[in-house]
């Protein structure tokens, strides 16, 4: 869901300038050499996941389609190059009159992807493909770092609903963006109201120490969230003692107190005694939530614990230590000429060093085993093998610049979990191990 969904307004700036310089000087000099309308495919990929990883997660990408959408050269965008004479005039007329003309394709946001996955296609003249690759990277690279984090973290929780709560964390920006992520990769709300108010996120909060120890006593500060926000509200109860608070607590709320959190301590043991000590109370239906620097192996490791929730932050929006996908953006084919009807030819880099790819314009799909179970990503150029025509990955998303491909939020949430539990069962490990399908290519023929 986005704000366009809500019938809310939303300032909507230009993205042009969420770009690398190069890619505008690139532009000018393919206009100088007859060459920036040579039809163009760029593919999106990743050589390797991160280290451990056993498969990755698409996300970002309904916030590709806006940026692609808002990609114009406006008069102070154009002034701003002008006036740094990044490019000649003959490319500033060029950027002026720039709206994407071309084809975008795709991995359907939420699906899982494995190294070499053509994870988006672009298609259309050099010239409008190569300004893209920058904002497109930026988007998907981040998006993905955070909600393959949170899948891993929600395979943790199981049923245990999860709170993103990262926003004092990260670039105020990125917060808004890593909650979206974070969402699709299942978690179920946000602390962050930009994200709730752009993307129709459900969002929590209660109140921090900051507002006990603004009070004479702890009962003070209960009882006024009490009276303010009703008895089903959740009370932090580590700031002083923790037993006395769970008893102050109950005593100001009654046995119907909502919920407790915990934020500090050993929280498996903490966990076990606020336990027993609410249902001695008689708070046998308050919930215990727990919150501070949890990761994926915390959340894990309290399995076991009585715990009904736990809340996320910095390692969720620095994606549990790799904050990056490394992704990248490459030509793979290109066309004779600049002439309409041209043939592609595929094209690739081909030094050493570990930075090469694989030429052409590639389709994707996923073979399962006899159970329905995936059992590898096979890539390939030209034609699909009949076995594997119902199973492909790539959906359209942009036809000749019209945004086609646009979905609402809880589809991309549920095709994530869909999509991970059509993984064998050790995509779910925490342990490090390899990527858990591997990726096949297979020739043109």
């Amino acid at each position: 869901m986005n704000t366009a969904d809500l019938g809310l307004p939303v300032d909507v700036p230009s993205t042009a300038l969420f770009t690398d310089q190069y890619e505008l000087t690139m532009l000018q000099a393919a206009l100088k050499a007859g060459t920036a309308e040579r039809r163009s495919v760029f593919e999106v990929f990743t050589r390797r996941l991160p280290e451990g990883r056993r498969y990755g997660v698409v996300a970002g990408t309904g916030r590709v389609l806006d940026a692609v959408e808002n990609f114009r050269f406006d008069n102070g965008v154009l002034r701003f190059l002008r006036q740094r004479s990044i490019v000649d005039d003959e490319t500033l007329d060029w950027l002026a009159a720039y709206r994407f003309s071309g084809d975008i394709w795709g991995y359907p946001e939420g699906e899982v992807y494995f190294p070499g996955s053509p994870i988006m296609r672009v298609e259309g003249s050099f010239a409008e493909c190569v300004l893209l690759e920058t904002v497109i990277l930026s988007i998907l690279n981040h998006d993905s770092a955070i909600a393959a984090a949170a899948s891993r973290m929600s395979s943790a929780a199981g049923p245990r609903p999860l709170i993103e709560m990262g926003a004092r964390r990260t670039h105020e920006l990125a917060a808004v963006a890593a909650s979206r992520a974070a969402y699709v990769g299942g978690f179920t709300s946000t602390s962050d109201l930009a994200a709730g108010f752009r993307y129709g996120i459900p969002t929590v909060g209660t109140s921090a120490h900051a507002f006990t120890l603004l009070h004479d006593t702890e009962r003070d500060a209960f009882r006024a969230q009490v009276d303010s926000l009703g008895g089903g509200t959740t009370l932090l109860v580590d700031t002083y003692d923790v037993t006395e608070a769970v008893r102050t607590a109950v005593d100001v709320a009654g046995p119907e107190l909502g919920a407790v959190r915990i934020d500090s301590g050993d929280l498996l043991l903490v966990a076990h005694r606020v336990r027993q000590q609410l249902d001695a109370l008689g708070a046998t239906d308050t919930r215990i939530i727990v919150t501070s620097d949890l990761d994926e192996y915390a959340i894990a490791s309290l399995a076991a614990a009585p715990v009904d929730a736990y809340g996320v932050g910095t390692q969720l929006v620095t994606g549990s230590g790799h904050p990056t996908c490394s992704m990248v953006y490459k030509l793979v084919a290109r066309a004779e000429s600049a002439e309409p009807k041209a043939p592609l030819v595929p094209v690739a880099k081909r030094s050493t060093g570990g930075k090469t790819s694989i030429g052409g314009r590639k389709w994707a799909a996923r073979r399962l085993d006899a159970d329905g179970v995936a059992e590898a990503e096979v890539v390939g150029t030209g034609a699909v093998p009949a076995e594997l025509a119902d199973r492909q990955l790539l959906v359209e998303l942009v036809k000749d610049g019209a945004v086609v491909g646009r979905e609402p939020l809880d589809a991309v949430r549920d095709r994530h979990t869909a999509a991970r539990a059509n993984l064998p069962l050790s995509a779910t490990q925490l342990s490090r191990g390899e990527p858990v399908l591997a990726t096949e290519y297979v020739q043109d023929r």
